[in-house]
């Protein structure tokens, strides 16, 4: 039979986005962790499986904010609680910290004060 390109085949190749010979195509796949207790390398890099095993997901550290930096995030929530767009810049400048860390601390400082007035009441 030719693989002509709307094969069965030629479907079944093109949506994996790679070619694969036909036995391969065929070949019936293991179930979802049947590899008898061994990982792949793709297993490994999953984000999802961090859980199952205690990981952690690389990437940037945790910030540990100075106290002089928790004190300036501090007042300037209490001034305000969304930050606009100057003020981030201002503070990411003052603090030497970047403006997606600013705008996480304010994001995690109001979910905070949400359950600390949620417990209150």
């Amino acid at each position: 039979m030719e693989k002509g390109p709307f094969s069965v085949e030629w479907l079944a190749q093109s949506s994996r986005g790679r070619p694969q010979p036909i036995a391969a195509a065929r070949r019936p796949r293991s179930p979802p962790g049947g590899t008898g207790g061994q990982e792949s390398p793709a297993d490994l890099g999953d984000p999802g499986r961090e859980a199952e095993t205690g990981g952690t997901v690389p990437g940037r550290p945790r910030t540990k904010f100075s106290a002089a930096q928790l004190q300036e995030l501090e007042r300037s929530f209490r001034e305000q609680r969304y930050i606009g767009t100057s003020e981030k810049r201002r503070l990411a400048a003052a603090l030497n910290l970047s403006q997606s860390q600013i705008k996480t601390w304010f994001q995690n400082r109001r979910m905070k004060f949400k359950r600390q007035t949620q417990d209150a009441r």
